[in-house]
């Protein structure tokens, strides 16, 4: 968003102090002294230089601005620095708050407006004058850090949703070949070295047959488990689990990677740290398997290290092996596909690291990865030190004393007293009442109004008290202030919902609110001019100031409806291109992965569960021959993996099966969500209801906001139930609506009331099942 010149308001505000002094004495007649000229365009040039600079240096900006206009106050004419005074910094509390964190900002406007009653007391006393004009200026002071505050939290939520969606649409063209590429990668790192394992120790016991017979069984037994390995681990390619929550650690993963190594007669040590679940994890998992499947390929009995180790600044995983041993056989060498140091490499430059491989200089191979470490990996959002926040407060503390230290150091004259302490101190502590309860507005919002109304009905009372003479609308009209902050709020949040779901609790109607607004202000009022002794009757002061309430509350509720209803639009847009991205992203990656797990059907698993049958026959030659079959058929797949592509007219509808998809397309988009499948849930599902199942997690996750959300799928013998936390409140009603529609042909209930998570209930016998294959699913 392009900003206007930072020069023009501080030039707009120069001449508004011009035309208020010196301009009116000029043109009274009246020609001020040189010095005074001298001193106020000396404030006025330091306040517009301050002013002009406010966006990159606004703390101190605001310390120059108030400076100024308080050193210059002294020796000027009363309204020489009224302008500058208050606009002026009023202008650079509110960049102030637009440009730094809410702490520096209510620290700033909380320090200067006691520093500005403080100053006043320490002259006048308590009870002096009405010292309405600090309440007014703590007000304005007020107002305009709440404006800033406000600004800075729409600018970051609009760039958060530009950044959302420019995320979400790059993803939407990337998603298809990464899930071909993360296939073609696993496909090769489970079969090269499950089934390589079993073509070097079959061939091994087929050339110790004569004189170790036992290695012959123990060849026949590995080679019928790796084959059922092989099946199950090429179907957790074919559809990953969303959740990693069932898997073992990073460590023990890598520990029973090189115990299986190990078993195959292999020396090998290890020295591995822990590691954190995420990419780096993963990555080092890859390479060491591929790693070590290479060293059985061409380098059998080979002394073989591993290492990683998890640092701050990086991870480290080193994988050398010795030259073989000589006239050691290699049963699995031409088993390559030329494909594993691509993939090595691949699997490092993801994670963010790099890769090199090569010969040591004893004759051996090494491959050495550098990974993110533990600083690199973490995403911890930084924080501000502790020693600034307390120079801050030393800061702000130094500045409310320095009125108070002439009183305490020297006691010349006395300060004025009087019988009781001033209307001004008294609205001042109902403003500070007021401004507390609005800070609880969205977390308690009608007991932040109550509280807001109770001390509204205080002011008429303070003014009694006080002894208040001035304009006798004003008191009212300022306690109004706050009553309108929380009437915007409430009508902000109802126009952004929508209308409500059913919920446990009854709720008050809408109008309720600003109707009993209208009536305590209107209450008040009238208090106030009755006391004061008006001439009018008391009914026509009444209706008077209902008519005014009225105005003033109603002003503030069509206001925060407005706002409330741009946010609603604009989420309701972004909503609607994040779902219409991920859509298309998902189906275009489901429609590859089923291609692909087609063609491994009918070559690789066909291949190894006629191994694994061989194996269970006591046929060892068959087994290695079987082996080497899938081991190429494989690789011919890999290559038509490579140079094929999904036809677009043939994508089929996702499905549960698809969820890794989402949350992966999700997740790029900055957001933290997490898909959990209990083991209850039927691996064949009606197809309806696996359908509508999938889209009710599709509708739910793209409502979500920038809270983490959690969605679990869980089945009995008859339903089929998906539980989704942390759903913002804001979007429940529109996503009942959504929910309703989408599982209405499968004979679904959804319950989205607040509080509670949001359920989804599927009767698993509601719709039958349609007879569907991979090629012609519903569209």
């Amino acid at each position: 968003m392009k900003r206007t010149d930072d020069r023009l308001l501080p030039l707009v505000l120069l001449g508004a102090q011009a035309a208020v002094w010196p301009g009116a004495d000029l043109i009274r007649g009246s020609v001020p002294a040189g010095s005074a000229l001298f001193v106020a365009a000396l404030v006025a040039g330091l306040v517009t230089a301050a002013l002009s600079l406010r966006r990159s240096k606004p703390v101190i900006a605001l310390v120059v601005v108030a400076a100024s206009c308080a050193l210059g106050s002294g020796p000027l004419p009363t309204g020489a620095t009224a302008v500058l005074g208050t606009a002026g910094v009023a202008l650079a509390l509110f960049t102030v708050a637009g440009e730094r964190d809410t702490f520096t900002a209510l620290l700033c406007v909380m320090a200067l407006s006691c520093w500005q009653s403080l100053y006043g007391i320490s002259l006048h006393g308590l009870s002096d004058r009405d010292g309405l004009d600090v309440v007014l200026t703590a007000v304005l002071y007020a107002a305009a850090s709440a404006a800033g505050i406000l600004v800075r939290r729409s600018r970051r939520t609009r760039q958060a949703a530009e950044q959302r969606l420019k995320r979400a649409e790059l993803e939407r063209h990337r998603l298809p070949a990464v899930e071909r590429r993360r296939m073609e990668r696993e496909l090769h790192d489970v079969s090269a070295h499950h089934l390589t394992a079993v073509v070097v120790t079959a061939g091994a016991a087929l050339g110790l047959r004569d004189r170790r017979p036992e290695l012959v069984d123990e060849a026949l037994g590995f080679a019928a488990e790796t084959g059922r390995e092989v099946t199950r681990a090429l179907g957790a390619v074919r559809a990953p689990a969303p959740s990693r929550e069932q898997q073992p650690s990073p460590r023990e993963r890598l520990l029973g990677l090189v115990t299986g190594f190990s078993q195959l007669g292999r020396r090998v040590e290890c020295e591995i740290d822990a590691l954190p679940d995420g990419a780096v994890a993963d990555a080092a998992y890859g390479i060491v398997r591929e790693a070590l499947t290479n060293v059985a390929r061409h380098a059998p009995g080979a002394f073989t290290t591993v290492t990683c180790r998890y640092g701050d600044a990086r991870t480290e995983v080193v994988v050398t092996s010795a030259a073989p041993p000589a006239g050691s056989p290699a049963h699995g060498a031409g088993l390559g596909s030329g494909r594993g140091q691509g993939f090595l490499r691949s699997r490092a430059r993801e994670a963010g690291g790099t890769l090199t491989s090569g010969p040591t200089a004893e004759g051996g191979w090494e491959v050495s990865a550098v990974l993110p470490g533990r600083l690199a990996a973490a995403s911890v959002r930084r924080s501000v030190p502790w020693q600034y926040r307390l120079a801050q407060l030393t800061a702000a503390i130094g500045l409310v004393v320095q009125p108070l230290l002439p009183l305490l150091a020297v006691r010349t004259d006395s300060v004025p007293t009087g019988p009781g302490v001033s209307a001004g101190v008294l609205f001042a502590l109902l403003a500070v009442g007021q401004a507390l309860a609005l800070l609880w507005r969205r977390r308690a919002p009608r007991a932040a109004q109550g509280v807001v109304l109770g001390l509204a009905l205080l002011w008429p009372v303070a003014m009694s008290v006080g002894d208040y003479t001035g304009w006798v609308l004003l008191p009212p009209l300022l306690s109004m202030a706050a009553t309108c902050a929380v009437v915007a709020s409430a009508a902000a949040r109802a126009a952004a919902t929508g209308p409500s779901v059913t919920e446990a609790r009854p709720r008050l109607p809408l109008w309720a609110g600003p109707v009993v607004a209208v009536v305590v202000h209107a209450a008040a009022t009238t208090a106030a001019l009755v006391h004061r002794g008006a001439s009018f009757p008391a009914w026509v002061l009444a209706a008077g100031a209902m008519a005014q309430a009225a105005l003033v509350v109603g002003a503030a509720w069509w206001g925060g409806t407005l706002r409330g209803r741009r946010r609603r639009a604009d989420r309701s847009a972004q909503t609607e291109h994040l779902a219409t991205w991920t859509e298309e992203a998902v189906r275009d990656a489901w429609a590859e992965r089923r291609r692909i797990a087609t063609g491994l059907e009918t070559t690789v698993l066909a291949r190894t569960a006629d191994m694994v049958a061989q194996a269970e026959a006591g046929r060892l030659d068959e087994v290695a021959e079987r082996a080497r079959e899938a081991l190429a058929a494989m690789r011919a797949l890999l290559d038509t993996v490579r140079d094929g592509e999904a036809t677009a007219a043939l994508r089929p509808q996702p499905t549960l099966q698809a969820l890794d998809l989402l949350g992966h397309q999700i997740r790029a988009t900055g957001r933290d969500v997490e898909i959990r499948l209990t083991d209850r849930i039927p691996r064949r599902l009606p197809t309806t209801v696996d359908l509508a199942a999938y889209h009710a997690c599709e509708t739910v996750l793209a409502a979500g906001g920038d809270e983490p959300m959690a969605v679990e799928l869980d089945a009995d013998d008859a339903v089929l139930t998906i539980t989704a936390t942390g759903v913002p409140d804001t979007v429940r009603p529109a996503l009942y609506q959504q929910l309703s529609a989408r599982t209405a042909m499968a004979g679904g209930t959804v319950t989205a009331g607040r509080p509670g998570p949001v359920r989804v209930r599927l009767p698993l016998t509601a719709a039958p099942d349609v007879p569907r294959n991979d090629e012609e699913e519903q569209r």
